[in-house]
């Protein structure tokens, strides 16, 4: 599915992008933490582009994937704790043998600093 390049869609735009009932989207917003769109000064509902992509995920597992709705909050809740979680950096299980020569170098720099003192 194609999202349109905007900042932030109404219901009514989101519900015909989706193929999905307003009221499907609304009763979504209070199962589903993920999705919480902004409301403007008259109370639209007003959803950005990662709300979309959220509804689309929902509908995804649930009619496509036949995830119950606790399921499928679970799944989600699971893929975010998932994405939190750093991955180690790759440092060398070894130092190169370089770095012997850096440091024997740099030592000597600083017993020279060391004696003008």
């Amino acid at each position: 599915m194609l999202i349109p390049e905007k900042l932030y869609f109404r219901i009514g735009e989101v519900s015909k992008l989706c193929r999905l009932p307003a009221y499907v989207l609304r009763f979504w917003e209070t199962e589903f933490p993920q999705l919480k769109p902004v409301k403007s000064s008259t109370g639209q509902r007003m959803y950005r582009r990662k709300d979309v992509e959220s509804v689309l995920r929902i509908k995804g597992l649930l009619y496509e994937q036949g995830f119950t709705i606790a399921g499928a909050r679970q799944l989600m809740r699971d893929e975010v704790k998932d994405g939190k979680k750093q991955s180690p950096l790759p440092f060398p299980a070894a130092p190169p043998p370089d770095l012997k020569y850096i440091r024997q170098g740099l030592n000597d720099i600083l017993t020279m600093l060391s004696a003008r003192r």
